[in-house]
C-alpha cells in the first residue's frame, strides 16, 4: 500500500494510534505529512483556515482571473547572460533551451509567429551533454513564443496607456531583447530540468542570500535552528522556503507519467498528471530528514505573506484600469478583480508585517540588507538553464518582490491616497501587477493541489 494512502487510512479511523509499520515511536500525526495541522509559522492564522479560505474562495477565482487577457501576457528577458558564473551549461535535459532562427528553418509543428515578424523559436542544438537526459520529448519545455499579429497591435496600444500614465518604476527586463510571453500557452510544470545546473541555482540562493544562524552548513536551515533568527530573517527564509515548495508541488502535480497510470491529463506526447513517488521524494520526512513537512507549511506562509499584500494595496488595485483595449474585456477584469480583492479581505488573520524592521539604525541596516539579498535572488534567475523554468522563476520572483515592495512601503497610506483619487507616493507597473496576480495564483494553485493528493491518496 502506498505510504501516504496508509497513513491516511489510519488518519481517519485512529488517529491516536502509532503506526507500527514505521516504527512504535511515530505517531501518525508525525507520519502523515500531506496532513498538516496547526497555526502557520510566524503568523496568526492555522493551516486549516488558509485551506478552507483558499480552496473553496479564493482559488476558483484566482484561477480564472489570470486568465485575462491583462494577466496572460508577461514581459521578460529570457535570453540575459548569468551575471555570477560562466559555465553555466544552459540546459539539464535535451531540448531545454530555445533560440532563434528562421521560419524556413522550423519543423511544421512549431512554425508560427512571434513578435510579429517572422522569427519564431526552434530547440536549441548547444546543449550540454552530460546533464541531459537521452529519452526525453521536446514537448516536455518547448517554450511557445506564438503571438498573433493582432496582439503585437495590442501591445502598442497598451505601451502607449502604461506611458501615459506616468508609470517610473523601471521593470526589470525592459531592454531590447524583452520580449511578450502568453502564459497560458506556456504552463508551469515538470519539464526535466534537474542535475548540476537546478541544484546550484537553489544552493546560490540557500548558501548565499538567505541569513543564516551560526553552525548552519547545509543548503536548508532546519526548522529546530529557525526560532534562534529575528523574525525579519526567519521571514526572509520562509518565502524562499515556501516559494521553492511551491515550484516543487507544481511540477509534482503536473508530471510527465508513464503511459501505465489511470489518472491524468492526455497529451500529444504522453499523460500528465499526479507523481505521487516524487511527491514522496520531495515532502516525506524520511526523504527530507524529517524537513519536509516544515517545507509545506512554509508555503502557507508566503500564501498568507502574499494574501496580506494584496489587502493592503487593494485600494490601489481598485483604482487600477487594467486596460488591454478591449471594452467588454477591460470592464469583466476589473469587476474580476474587485471580487477576488472583496474576498482576500474577508480572510480573518492576515500576515502583520508591522512588527518587522522597528528599531534605529539597525533595523534600517537590516531592511536594506533584506532588500538587496532578494534583488540579488532576482537576479540568480538568471542563471536558470531552462527556458520555461526561467519564465516562471523570474515572474514569481517578481511576484514575491512585488508583494514586500508592498508591504514595506511604510510611507504610503493607501486609504488615504485612493480617498485623493490619486497615488502621489506610490505606483506600480504594469509587470509588477501581472507578476503579483500570477505569483498567488501560483501560491493558490499548490495549497490546492495539495489537499488533492490528500485526498487522491485515501
Amino acid at each position: 500500500m502506498h505510504f501516504c494512502t496508509l497513513c491516511l487510512i489510519l488518519w481517519t479511523t485512529v488517529a491516536s494510534v502509532s503506526c507500527i509499520f514505521f516504527g512504535a515511536d511515530k505517531t501518525i500525526n508525525e507520519l502523515c505529512f500531506c496532513k498538516l495541522q496547526g497555526k502557520v509559522d510566524d503568523c496568526n492564522c492555522t493551516i486549516d483556515a488558509v485551506d478552507y479560505f483558499n480552496n473553496k474562495k479564493a482559488y476558483p477565482r484566482i484561477s480564472s482571473l489570470v486568465l485575462k487577457d491583462y494577466f496572460r501576457f508577461y514581459k521578460v528577458n529570457l535570453k540575459a547572460k548569468c551575471p555570477f558564473w560562466t559555465d553555466d551549461s544552459r540546459c539539464a535535459m535535451r531540448y531545454c533551451n530555445v533560440k532563434p532562427c528562421r521560419q524556413s528553418d522550423l519543423p511544421p509543428v512549431y512554425k508560427g509567429f512571434a513578435n510579429g515578424g517572422d522569427v519564431s523559436y526552434t530547440l536549441s542544438k548547444n546543449l550540454a551533454s552530460d546533464d541531459c537526459e537521452q529519452d526525453t520529448n521536446a514537448e516536455l519545455s518547448f517554450l511557445n513564443t506564438t503571438l498573433s499579429a493582432s496582439i503585437m497591435e495590442d501591445f502598442a496600444a497598451w505601451k502607449a496607456y502604461d506611458d501615459a500614465q506616468d508609470y517610473y518604476c523601471q521593470l526589470p527586463d525592459v531592454d531590447d531583447e524583452a520580449e511578450y510571453v502568453d502564459l497560458t500557452l506556456n504552463p508551469e510544470r515538470f519539464t526535466g530540468y534537474k542535475g548540476k545546473s537546478a541544484h546550484r541555482i537553489w544552493n546560490s540562493i540557500y548558501m548565499e542570500n538567505c541569513f543564516r544562524p551560526k553552525n548552519s552548513y547545509g543548503a536548508y536551515i532546519r526548522s529546530s535552528k529557525l526560532n534562534g533568527m529575528c523574525l525579519e530573517k526567519r521571514v526572509f527564509y520562509r518565502v524562499v522556503s515556501g516559494l521553492h515548495a511551491s515550484i516543487n508541488l507544481h511540477l509534482c502535480a503536473n508530471y510527465l507519467l508513464s503511459e501505465r497510470e489511470s489518472y491524468g491529463i492526455i497529451s500529444d506526447t504522453g499523460r500528465w498528471g499526479k507523481n505521487f513517488k516524487e511527491f514522496e521524494r520531495r515532502f516525506s520526512p524520511a526523504m527530507t530528514d524529517g524537513e519536509g513537512p516544515q517545507w509545506l507549511r512554509n508555503l502557507y506562509f508566503v500564501y498568507s505573506l502574499e494574501l496580506r499584500a494584496l489587502e493592503k494595496a487593494a485600494p490601489y488595485l481598485e483604482q487600477e484600469k487594467y486596460y488591454t483595449g478591449r471594452e467588454k474585456e477591460d470592464n469583466e477584469t476589473v469587476a474580476a478583480v474587485n471580487d477576488f480583492l472583496r474576498v482576500v479581505k474577508t480572510f480573518p488573520e492576515h500576515f502583520n508585517e508591522s512588527a518587522m524592521f522597528q528599531g534605529g539604525d539597525s533595523a534600517k541596516k537590516l531592511k536594506a540588507d533584506f532588500k538587496s539579498h532578494f534583488r540579488n535572488i532576482s537576479r540568480i534567475m538568471d542563471c536558470v538553464g531552462c527556458d520555461k523554468c526561467k519564465l516562471w522563476g523570474k515572474l514569481q520572483i517578481q511576484g514575491l518582490g512585488t508583494a514586500l515592495k508592498i508591504l514595506f512601503a511604510d510611507h504610503v497610506d493607501f486609504e488615504s491616497e485612493a480617498q485623493k483619487g490619486q497615488f502621489s507616493t506610490f505606483r506600480l507597473r504594469r509587470s509588477e501587477i501581472v507578476a503579483l496576480f500570477n505569483s498567488i495564483a501560483r501560491l493558490s494553485s499548490s495549497i490546492y493541489e495539495l489537499d488533492q493528493f490528500g485526498l487522491t491518496m485515501r
